[in-house]
């Protein structure tokens, strides 16, 4: 079976030192050229897809809010709009950049990442994430949210709420994907008609957090609905990715986690009662790669001040090494894997140029392209519209 490859990409590297290391480009980091030279050599590799990070507060080496540090990257791109400029420059990788649900509407996405999906015909995906930092909140002032402290339980209510709410989002943006049919625009010159009023529908959600009534303003993406993933380290976001999810990243730090995760992944599907086609499970590992990966990796958390801290494995080793650990783990129910390279371009090419030849020589990884639809890559059918009436 073919593994599939994904890499997740942010700033100069996962590691916050990295865009001081070698051949990194700190000065381009803003630029749409940057940008495009990852992705098209990502596509060059044969990966499934691309993620873009994005949030609605600054990076920072605190989980809880900002920091005051100076010498790390701050700042990103727009995901959605970067995805979007970079489309018609790629052909077959698919495009998913990261949006809030927690102060953005879900029309806006709905109609945004419908807009990805029309202009990269087919190869966008989604990955939805909840913002719960205060610093976040105050950005838009319409809700005041408590210090992030795990261990008080009103933030943990809080969370639990702002996942309900995320759940609700990806409900109305999947139902404003569904609610224009696959032949709304029929074009007629000659009635003058270029849309079938009747084959537009009203979503008529009504929720605890949305009451959208639709229909979306984008006509129906030729996925019919673009991928959507999530990330999850628990039950709650299992279960939220078991909800309305089609990918869901996760971390296990061996094999024997990762077949654990699975199995809770599995646990997390039966709860809800999910009826769709079972979670694609990939693995995220941050990645170091080559001869000289270790002393790489030591340099920039000297320079760092301390030691990577991840929540996913970091790998450091060469590419050989990282194929014969994801061929061992993709024993425990995985189905690919998303890279986060420590450092970008380094070991972004170490991936497209060492990592997937490797398993290519394995046989367990794709020689060509097969599909430019992103669904169709990862054996997902396309599903019918959910208003649509028989002809």
């Amino acid at each position: 079976m073919t593994l599939h490859l994904a890499v997740a990409l942010d700033g100069a590297g996962w590691h916050p030192a990295a865009w001081r290391a070698k051949g990194a480009r700190p000065d381009r980091l803003f630029t749409a050229a940057y940008w495009a030279e990852l992705v098209i050599e990502a596509e060059r590799g044969l990966l499934d897809f691309v993620t873009f990070e994005d949030s609605l507060g600054l990076q920072s080496s605190r989980f809880e809010g900002p920091d005051d540090r100076l010498d790390q990257v701050r700042g990103r791109l727009d995901a959605v709009l970067l995805a979007a400029s970079l489309a018609p420059l790629t052909s077959h990788i698919g495009l998913v950049p990261t949006t809030s649900t927690t102060h953005s509407e879900p029309f806006h996405i709905a109609i945004g990442i419908a807009s990805l999906d029309h202009v990269s015909r087919g190869r966008a995906g989604w990955r939805p994430r909840v913002s719960p930092r205060p610093d976040e909140a105050a950005h838009f002032g319409r809700r005041e949210f408590p210090p992030l402290d795990l261990s008080d339980p009103i933030v943990t209510r809080h969370v639990r709420d702002l996942f309900g709410e995320a759940a609700d989002a990806v409900e109305v943006v999947r139902r404003l994907w569904d609610s224009w049919d696959d032949d709304a625009e029929i074009r007629d010159v000659a009635t003058g008609r270029f849309v079938d009023r009747d084959r537009l529908h009203y979503v008529d959600f009504q929720g605890e957090w949305f009451d959208v009534k639709g229909p979306s303003i984008t006509p129906r993406p030729p996925q019919g609905q673009p991928l959507v993933t999530s990330l999850a380290h628990d039950t709650l976001p299992y279960e939220f990715a078991a909800q309305g999810s089609d990918v869901v990243y996760v971390t296990p730090r061996d094999r024997a986690e990762a077949e654990a995760i699975t199995g809770r992944v599995r646990a997390a599907e039966d709860a809800v009662g999910r009826s769709e086609p079972p979670l694609h499970v990939f693995a995220d590992l941050v990645v170091f790669l080559g001869d000289d990966a270790a002393d790489r990796k030591a340099r920039l958390d000297e320079l760092d001040g301390g030691a990577l801290a991840s929540d996913a494995l970091v790998f450091t080793g060469t590419p050989e090494r990282l194929a014969d650990l994801l061929l061992d783990w993709r024993a425990a129910g995985l189905s690919g894997y998303r890279l986060r390279p420590g450092t970008l371009p380094h070991d972004l090419t170490a991936i497209t140029r060492g990592l997937v030849p490797a398993l290519q020589a394995r046989g367990a990884f794709r020689g060509a392209y097969e599909t430019t639809v992103l669904r169709e890559r990862l054996g997902l059918p396309r599903p019918a519209g959910r208003y649509q009436k028989a002809s």
